[in-house]
């Protein structure tokens, strides 16, 4: 992670978010921002490489854990909302789709997840039917062999292999959007997407409590060495 490009990505993001502090569209600005500098960056980071294997119809790798940080998941359910409330929404019946996954992934180790292959709620006939708002952990996960994917998700033990500039963009932007959060005095931590998404959509007020410096999503949090993270946010900063 290059320290000058976090440096610069943390001062954008705590801009935007100074800027629309304590109101909904914060999540609309710096989420679009955070996927608009992956898919610019993207292409140039990997010049070079081999295709990737990732395709339109191949929900291979579908079936694991997904985090995301809270305005990606409040923005994602608006989303959602938006989409369950369209003509032909209630028939795919978006919310209650998340609701069953939460109950089936909820509390289960990756590899448990893994062997129960219960497919992501927003996976519809073989497509990702909320694309255009993918987490930037969906964005960050792509890999060179489709028969690869297919072999690991079946249980085999296999090495897929994965775009180490995906992986790597997606951690720069991420991290660095979590840096601004923290700097804000908002929640920064990462939330697992079913059961996060089950809160957002809950009718309760989470999105004004979190942007009251409240961790309304707080029981879907994935546990993480948070010291560790503050002290590298600090040590890029200061480089």
């Amino acid at each position: 992670m290059a320290s000058n490009g976090f440096r610069d990505l943390h001062a954008m993001f705590s801009r935007l978010v100074a800027e629309h502090a304590h109101v909904p569209q914060l999540f609309d600005v710096v989420v679009d921002r955070a996927f608009d500098l992956f898919e610019s960056n993207i292409g140039p980071r990997t010049q070079g490489l081999p295709p990737l294997a990732c395709r339109k119809g191949c929900p291979s790798c579908c079936s694991l854990r997904v985090t995301a940080t809270a305005p990606e998941i409040f923005l994602l359910a608006d989303y959602v909302a938006r989409i369950d409330a369209s003509p032909g929404g209630a028939a795919i019946g978006l919310k209650r789709r998340i609701a069953l996954a939460d109950r089936v992934t909820r509390g289960l180790t990756e590899a448990e997840r893994m062997a129960r292959r219960k497919p992501c709620p927003f996976i519809v006939r073989g497509v990702c039917i909320v694309h255009p708002v993918r987490p930037l952990a969906c964005r960050g996960h792509a890999s060179f062999d489709r028969q690869a994917c297919v072999r690991a998700v079946a249980g085999r033990d296999v090495e897929v292999p994965l775009s180490e500039p995906h992986m790597a963009l997606r951690g720069l932007v991420q991290s660095a959007l979590q840096s601004s959060l923290r700097a804000a005095g908002l929640p920064w931590g990462l939330y697992e997407i079913n059961h996060g998404l089950v809160l957002a959509l809950d009718g309760t007020g989470r999105e004004t409590a979190w942007l009251e410096g409240c961790d309304s999503l707080a029981p879907a949090a994935i546990a993480f060495d948070a010291a560790a993270a503050e002290a590298q946010f600090d040590a890029l900063l200061a480089s």
